[in-house]
C-alpha cells in the first residue's frame, strides 16, 4: 500500500477492470464487480487489497488477509481467505496492475515554476542554499541545512539539524534528526526490479519508501533505492562510506558499518551493529546476525544467512578462521607443486 504523501492512487477498480488490464482471465466463479482499492504485498494487505504469490511462497499464501491474489495455475487450490486468480506469470500480472493503480513515471516530475514550492514547509532556522529545489508539501527541520543544487522531492520529509551536501537527491523518504548526506548521494530512487519474458525486461512499479531513521551519515554517492511496496530502512546511528550501493527494501539495523563500495541486494536483513568492509557483496534476500563482521571482499549468496556474533571472509563468506584456513592450505600446494617442478 503506498504512502498517498508521495503517490496517488487512481482507484479503486472493479476486479474484472483490474484483470482485464493485467491480461488475466476473470474465473467464472468470481465477482466482477468487487471492488480493489490498491495493491500490497502479501504480508501486509488487507481485504480490499490485490497482491500476487509466488510458488516459493506457499506458507505466506495460506497467512495473508489480502482481499486478491495472482497466482500459479498449481496454487489454485491453496488455502488462503484470498480469491485467488490463476496465471502464467503473477509477478507479471501484479506488475500490469500496479501500473493501472500508480500510473505516474518512476521519477520526480518538476513542474513548479519557483525553486521552493509554496507549499514546502520549512523551519525558520533552516538553511536552504542558492540552486536547491524543494517540491511541493516536504517539510525540512530546525537546524537543517540544504547544499546547493540538492533536490528535495514531493513529500520528503527531513527532521532537525541535518547536513545534506551539495547535488544530493532525495525523494519518497523521510529523514530522522542529525542525519548527514554527503554530496551526490541519491535516496529514494526506484528500486532495480524487473519481470522478464519472452518479449524482454518490463519495469516493476517501485512504490515503497526510504526510512532514515536519527544520526545516519550517508557517504557521498552512494545510492539507497526506495522499496518496491514496502520500505528500505536505514536504522539509527548506521554510517555508510562513499560509493555504496543498498537495494529496495533492505533493512539495515542500527549502528552499522558499511565501508565503500558494498552493494546490498534487494530484500536484505542485517542486524545491529554489522560491519561490512569494502566491496562486500550481498545477494538478494541475504540474513546478517547482530555484530557479524565481514572482511572486505566477501560475499554471499542468495538467501543464505549467516549468524550473528561472528567473523568472515571469502565467496563464498564463511568463518574467517576457515576461510584464513584454505588460504594457507591454497598457497602450500602451491609452494609444493613449485618445489616439485609441477609449475
Amino acid at each position: 500500500m503506498a504512502d498517498p504523501r508521495f503517490y496517488e492512487n487512481r482507484g479503486p477498480f472493479s476486479l474484472a477492470d483490474v484483470c482485464a488490464s493485467a491480461g488475466v482471465e476473470l474465473p467464472a466463479d468470481a465477482d466482477g464487480s468487487a471492488p480493489v482499492h490498491d495493491v500490497a504485498a502479501l504480508d501486509s494487505a488487507s481485504a480490499f487489497h490485490l497482491t500476487f504469490c509466488s510458488a516459493a511462497a506457499g506458507k505466506e499464501l495460506a497467512q495473508t488477509a489480502a482481499g486478491f491474489c495472482f497466482v500459479n495455475p498449481g496454487q489454485q487450490g491453496a488455502v488462503s481467505r484470498a480469491r485467488l486468480l490463476p496465471c502464467r506469470s503473477p509477478v507479471d500480472s501484479f506488475s500490469a496492475a500496479a501500473r493501472k493503480f500508480y500510473p505516474s513515471g518512476e521519477l520526480d516530475s518538476w513542474e513548479q515554476d519557483e525553486a521552493i514550492h509554496r507549499t514546502a514547509k520549512i523551519a525558520g532556522t533552516a538553511k536552504v542554499a542558492p540552486g536547491a529545489v524543494i517540491g511541493p508539501g516536504a517539510e525540512i527541520g530546525e537546524g537543517t541545512r540544504i547544499g546547493p543544487n540538492a533536490a528535495i522531492g514531493k513529500g520528503v520529509v527531513i527532521g532537525r539539524d541535518c547536513e545534506i551536501g551539495s547535488n544530493v537527491s532525495i525523494s519518497r523518504a523521510y529523514l530522522g534528526d542529525g542525519v548527514v548526506v554527503l554530496p551526490g548521494a541519491q535516496i529514494g530512487q526506484p528500486g532495480f526490479g524487473f519481470s522478464s519474458g519472452p518479449g524482454g525486461h518490463r519495469k516493476i512499479p517501485q512504490i515503497g519508501r526510504v526510512i532514515i531513521q536519527d544520526r545516519v551519515e550517508i557517504g557521498a554517492c552512494t545510492t539507497i533505492d526506495r522499496g518496491a511496496l514496502g520500505d528500505t530502512v536505514i536504522g539509527e546511528g548506521t554510517k555508510i562510506d562513499n560509493l555504496v550501493q543498498i537495494g529496495h527494501n533492505t533493512h539495515i539495523g542500527r549502528h552499522c558499518i558499511i565501508v565503500a563500495q558494498v552493494g546490498i541486494s534487494g530484500s536484505c536483513q542485517l542486524g545491529d551493529f554489522v560491519v561490512l568492509g569494502g566491496q562486500v557483496g550481498l545477494a538478494d534476500h541475504v540474513r546478517i546476525g547482530d555484530r557479524a563482521r565481514l572482511a572486505a571482499r566477501a560475499g554471499v549468496a542468495p538467501g543464505n544467512s549467516l549468524p550473528g556474533g561472528q567473523d568472515y571472509g571469502g565467496a563464498p563468506a564463511r568463518p574467517i578462521r576457515e576461510w584464513a584456513r584454505e588460504l594457507a592450505a591454497i598457497a602450500m600446494l602451491a609452494r609444493r607443486r613449485k618445489r616439485d617442478g609441477n609449475d
